[in-house]
């Protein structure tokens, strides 16, 4: 079978490939485990050298890159070539720090000696979703590699180029042969990947249900797994809070890649004092992006990914105000070609409407009304979801009391949006997800944390 790209801002095939067999797969595991045994020998000063230098192939290749993705994809060039910055940053960390997050540490015991080490798995399956086609990719990729593992990736179909460009870098980088595969299949086929022995573990970011699916397999042949799943991210506006401040970070994040972000601001809950303040400056800001092709330069918000994502946005709003949501802004399908979609608002969004109870994973704000601090606590954790949160107050000392100890998310910012970050553990809990990557903690999820003790 083959995997047809077609171009969100155009609607017109954009290319084709074709899937591999099942017997080409599992030449691809067989060629990846003879590669990591040798890798795993490998000293950090080799690894992190090749690292290096496929931080460097992806500078130079930035502008080819952020191409591809806004064709495939639909990201503006502006935000493509952020990205590819971003994955170099990646490379470029653990490149730099892997050793000392994976060096020995001395226990004091009853015995002589005893310490932790850490040692690679082996084979780690990636499936990975295409709202962030080199970023997701990287940020396992880079880490794991380092650790001494191999990677198989099992990109989005509607991606496959942006896969190819991967193996390429890593290829051209001189790691080994085999070492890093994009292997260009559909969903049917990651399950026999699971299960072949030689595959030590899976790490998978999208959305919950394909999560589930991925823990299933996994867990009938108890291998370790790291999801990263949906968000439905509340931003909390406290009755204090710098509206100025709160709006420009809340829209940026609502609109970052169309709005097609787990960790995207989804929910607004605005203390009542200022719902028609922060209402009237968010519609007045939402409304300064307006939909174009990515390929232009200059473009701020492009069309969402495939139409069918677009069109299931729409009836997401549509059912919202059928439930008594009150539409501020956009809520249209636009005439012509292309997957787009416009800025959205709506308000009175309470219990029981999508825009409340479900992730809306495109540009659309959904603002709710709080009755001071406790409710607007309440209504945050009022979620399936705990990927992120953001608190806007003047008071630091009540923000920080609030996301450190009263929000039930991942990651928590006080007055700026949330965002990913090598030097900081990312993850998330309840639907989404579970583990932890960048940082430390994430280097650390694929490797077997040998315990070692000398009498």
């Amino acid at each position: 079978m083959a995997m047809t790209v077609i171009n969100p801002a155009t609607g017109e095939r954009a290319g084709s490939y074709e899937e591999l067999l099942p017997e080409q797969v599992d030449e691809a595991i067989r060629h990846a485990h003879e590669a990591q045994l040798s890798w795993r020998c490998e000293n950090f000063s080799t690894r992190a050298r090749l690292m290096k230098r496929a931080a460097d192939i992806l500078r130079e290749r930035r502008g080819k890159l952020a191409e591809l993705m806004a064709m495939e994809m639909g990201k503006p060039l502006r935000e493509g070539n952020a990205e590819i910055d971003k994955c170099a940053w990646v490379c470029e960390y653990y490149a730099e720090h892997a050793e000392r997050h994976l060096e020995d540490e001395i226990i004091l015991s009853d015995f002589s000696k005893s310490y932790i080490t850490y040692q690679a798995l082996g084979v780690v399956l990636a499936v990975m979703p295409w709202n962030f086609p080199f970023w997701q990719v990287f940020r396992f990729a880079a880490p794991s590699l380092m650790a001494g593992n191999a990677g198989l990736l099992k990109h989005a179909s509607n991606v496959p180029g942006c896969a190819l460009a991967i193996e390429e870098v890593f290829e051209q980088a001189g790691f080994p042969f085999g070492l890093f595969q994009t292997l260009l299949i559909s969903s049917a086929q990651v399950g026999r990947i699971i299960e072949n022995p030689r595959v030590m573990a899976v790490t998978l970011t999208g959305s919950t249900p394909a999560g589930q699916a991925v823990a299933r397999s996994a867990g009938e042949v108890l291998k370790k797994v790291v999801l990263e799943l949906g968000g439905s991210d509340p931003y909390l506006i406290l009755d204090d809070a710098d509206l100025e401040l709160a709006v420009d970070a809340c829209v940026t994040s609502r609109l970052l890649n169309a709005g097609q972000s787990c960790i995207a601001a989804k929910r607004f809950i605005v203390d009542e004092t200022l719902r028609s303040s922060f209402e009237r400056k968010m519609v007045e800001k939402m409304a300064g992006f307006e939909p174009a092709n990515p390929l232009a330069e200059g473009t701020l918000l492009g069309p969402m990914a495939r139409q069918d994502l677009r069109d299931e946005v729409h009836h997401q709003v549509l059912a919202s105000i059928d439930k008594g949501a009150q539409l501020l802004l956009g809520g249209k399908v636009p005439a012509g070609p292309g997957a787009y979609y416009p800025p959205t608002v709506l308000t009175g969004v309470q219990e029981g409407m999508p825009a409340y109870d479900e992730e809306i994973f495109g540009p659309v704000a959904a603002i709710i009304s709080a009755r001071g601090e406790k409710d607007a606590i309440r209504i945050a954790n009022d979620t399936v979801f705990g990927l992120g949160a953001a608190v806007f107050t003047k008071d630091l000392a009540r923000g920080e009391r609030i996301a450190a100890r009263d929000l039930a998310a991942g990651s928590c910012f006080v007055n700026d949006f949330v965002r990913s970050d090598p030097r900081l553990p990312f993850g998330g809990i309840k639907e989404s997800g579970y583990g932890r990557e960048l940082h430390r903690e994430g280097i650390r999820e694929f490797v077997n944390i040998k315990t070692v003790a000398l009498r």
